[in-house]
């Protein structure tokens, strides 16, 4: 597939609470993807969903690099262009969310 021609912020991480541990996912912290302020993630098996940013990072630790070596590769192949971040920069999150929040012209949650 054709590379992406934007760069995708992604924080890889393992699950350590929720069935089946271990299991490592991909957040896009700054990639709002409702009103509701969920973000874009992705893994293995289920591949594309979104969920609760301090959820997420409340329930798993940052994976190393061998860790999610074989997701970054199947997400490149899907031609994400990926810069791997370690946390969220609140401001790029609030301007996507706000963003969203135009398009689907609803007023922000406070």
């Amino acid at each position: 597939m054709e590379k992406d021609k934007y760069k995708t912020d992604v924080i890889f991480r393992v699950d350590t609470k929720l069935e089946p541990k271990g299991t490592i996912f991909a957040l896009m912290p700054h990639q709002c993807c409702d009103h509701e302020g969920h973000i874009d993630t992705y893994q293995h098996v289920g591949q594309h969903s979104t969920a609760n940013y301090r959820y997420c990072v409340s329930i798993s630790r940052l994976a190393t690099p061998e860790e999610y070596k074989d997701l970054k590769e199947e997400m490149e192949s899907l031609g994400y262009d990926l810069r791997v971040i370690k946390k969220q920069n609140r401001d790029k999150y609030l301007k996507s969310y706000h963003e969203i929040c135009r398009d689907f012209k609803v007023t922000p949650i406070k």
